[in-house]
């Protein structure tokens, strides 16, 4: 969606425009044509009726001004931060308040990755297009990045922190709206930053954009679904990305990339099944660094080999502490890389870190992308994978359903669980559809005799849908966010003491 950006009009002619405009103009039109008409006659009435609709034209009261535009998608942060100055300027004369909001996609990579670059820009394209919706007429929206678009609002005589919540959630609800796209409901979670214009760290239009953007980042740091203002304290996107690559490097040699843990629920006992180990890169000036930041920086500098292995060794550590902690975690799931698996080493190092820390092979579950597997064809890859479930690993089958050949990967690797994509599970326990999608991978599963687990999950309501239906496993948001290891043992003994507790059961009375 590509749009114009209009310049605003020059204070004189805004003013003379609403001169011309204004009730009290309006009210004598009829008796400034019969005055005309009375001290000139005809001539004076024909001048009248030219002359006033030219000076209309001239000042520009036929078409919208900026300030009445209908939200037009822009394409340029410099087209953003001049409708931002125009705002700025506004709201000080007019005594207003304005505002910049920010917002993203989560996860494009893994859409474009699941389901191609062309239906990426469709669902982009389709939830874009609902801001007008959302918006009052004289907000404006502007393309500042590839994956990032401002809105500028317009000045409003109140604006405070709890409205523009308000209203950032309003946005995130309805971008988030499910996209139909070949008979196929497709969901995004969208990240909202924003910088109320009294906020603004600067004088400018740039520098509110600027504060709104690093509130957007902050936001995808602790997303997905998030939303953040500025605080003054978040960095700004392009510090995030500087010299990432020797700092990964370095991070890798001191320790600073460690595995957070998310829990995995069994729906039929309601306790933890699993932990799945994710990446998490804690930058001692920026804080945590989401994966979708990394993983590509450390791919490029081919490192990702060696952040695996260190997740893996952590990994081992983490089963060892909760079994001293005494807390039940009957096994950890790692993630395995398309280069891993395509190392011929790959289950003898496995082997040789579980016999180290004295883990026995059953506690390790290994996640394999199925758009990694399915069109590799490898003879190494499908050796490794087989290998590592004879030493009595158990292998999951991740982002189950959207490769193209899901049982030709079921009869070729030695697969124990399935793991349902988040697009199959966003909005189950509202969408009929959704519902008999998963019914109909979860009789396959049975048949097949296969595990399931519905990754994603991130609502109670979802929850509950998907036991309904016989999904055995669950995790998602909706259950927990990934922790650090020290805190894993603490939540799960919580979570064990809520099962615990008895059911209230109200007394009849007579």
């Amino acid at each position: 969606m590509k749009g114009t950006y209009n310049p605003p009009m020059g204070r004189s002619r805004r003013y003379l425009a609403a001169a011309l405009t204004g009730p009290q103009v309006l009210a004598f039109m009829p008796a400034l044509s019969l005055g005309a008409f009375w001290f000139g006659g005809e001539a004076w009435l024909l001048a009248t009726a030219l002359g006033l609709p030219a000076l209309y034209a001239l000042v520009g009261s036929f078409s919208q001004t900026a300030e009445d535009e209908a939200a037009a998608l822009g394409g340029n942060p410099e087209c953003a931060a001049h409708a931002l100055d125009h705002a700025i300027q506004n709201a000080a004369r007019d005594r207003k308040a304005t505002a910049c909001l920010v917002v993203a996609m989560d996860g494009a990579d893994h859409l474009r990755r699941n389901y191609g670059g062309d239906i990426l820009d469709t669902v982009t394209e389709r939830c874009l297009s609902r801001l007008p919706g959302v918006l009052r007429q004289g907000d404006q929206v502007f393309a500042v990045a590839d994956e990032e678009t401002a809105i500028a609002l317009a000045p409003v005589p109140r604006l405070d922190l709890e409205t523009v919540i308000q209203l950032s959630a309003r946005v995130q609800s309805a971008l988030e709206e499910p996209v139909s796209v070949d008979a196929t409901a497709v969901s995004s979670s969208w990240s909202v930053g924003f910088c109320l214009g009294s906020r603004n760290p600067g004088d400018d239009g740039a520098d509110l954009l600027q504060a709104a953007r690093a509130a957007l980042a902050d936001a995808r740091r602790n997303g997905p679904s998030a939303i953040r203002a500025h605080t003054g304290t978040q960095p700004a996107p392009a510090t995030v990305a500087s010299d990432l690559c020797n700092e990964a490097a370095q991070g890798l040699e001191a320790g600073q990339f460690r595995p957070w843990f998310q829990p995995q629920l069994c729906t039929d006992t309601g306790r933890v099944s699993g932990f799945e180990a994710l990446a998490r890169w804690q930058h001692p000036v920026q804080g945590i660094i989401p994966p979708a930041v990394f993983l590509p920086v450390l791919e490029k500098s081919g490192n990702l080999e060696r952040l695996a292995h260190e997740i893996l060794r952590q990994s081992m550590e983490a089963i060892k502490h909760w079994d001293r902690e005494e807390v039940k975690v009957p096994r950890v799931a790692v993630n395995l890389s398309a280069a891993e698996l395509s190392n011929p080493t790959l289950a003898d190092r496995v082997a040789w870190e579980l016999d180290r820390f004295d883990v026995s092979p059953g506690r390790l579950t290994l996640e394999v992308l199925e758009t990694v597997v399915v069109p590799s064809g490898s003879d190494v890859v499908t050796r490794n994978i087989n290998a590592l479930a004879d030493l009595g690993c158990t292998i999951d089958l991740d982002d189950f359903g959207t490769g193209h050949a899901s049982i030709a990967s079921l009869r070729r690797f030695k697969v124990s669980r399935i793991k349902i994509d988040r697009s199959f599970v966003a909005g189950v326990d509202r969408d009929a559809k959704q519902q008999r999608m998963i019914t109909a991978i979860l009789t396959m599963a049975d048949q097949l005799g296969l595990d399931a687990l519905a990754e994603g999950v991130e609502t109670t309501g979802e929850h509950a849908v998907l036991a309904q239906l016989g999904c055995r496993h669950v995790q998602g948001f909706g259950i927990a966010r990934p922790m650090p290891l020290d805190q894993t043992a603490d939540w799960v003994r919580h979570h064990e003491r809520k099962l615990g507790q008895p059911t209230g059961i109200g007394r009849a009375t007579g």
